[in-house]
């Protein structure tokens, strides 16, 4: 029998991804920010002064794509670069006093989009949520070996919806 994607949780985390974008997309168009622009504002409000490097770093992109991140809100006149005084190699980025101001409606976007999000869990739903997504976050983030026998660590709701117990194969494309 092949694999059902449909039921699978990687499935669902993706389409529960796709909306959790889209709709912190309206939230920060409403305050002139694109997805993603956010957080390069709330690393720097952790840590103003950062290089492009520790930009990449921190969120988990690539160098080129901090470039044009911080291109754009620098036009936006959120953030300035400054050439480095100890190495005149290295930019660093600064949020302007109008980059600091927007930190405050991102905080209230993100507010805002983590109540519409968690909408009808009780509290210690949201708590075993949180836990069980850093969990998955970790196994993601760790090199995935091609042990065969892993295939047998994955089921599928079939297994538990059928009710009578039997174990099935998935197939393997």
């Amino acid at each position: 029998m092949a694999f059902n994607y449909k039921k699978s949780i990687t499935f669902r985390l993706v389409q529960a991804a796709k909306a959790q974008r889209a709709r912190a997309g309206a939230h920060l168009m409403r305050i002139g920010l694109h997805p993603g622009q956010e957080l390069v504002l709330k690393v720097l409000a952790d840590g103003d002064g950062r290089t492009m490097s520790q930009l990449a770093l921190a969120l988990g992109v690539q160098p080129p794509t901090v470039t044009k991140m911080i291109t754009r809100l620098s036009a936006q006149g959120f953030v300035r670069r400054q050439v480095s005084d100890t190495d005149g190699r290295l930019a660093r980025v600064f949020l302007t006093d109008s980059g600091r101001d927007l930190v405050q409606s991102v905080d209230k976007a993100w507010k805002r989009l983590e109540r519409e999000a968690m909408s009808g869990l009780d509290d210690k739903d949201r708590k075993k949520l949180r836990k069980l997504l850093r969990q998955v976050e970790k196994n993601l983030s760790v090199a995935v070996d091609d042990d065969p026998e892993h295939e047998s660590d994955f089921d599928t709701d079939e297994e538990a919806d059928d009710g009578k117990g039997k174990e099935k194969e998935l197939a393997v494309a």
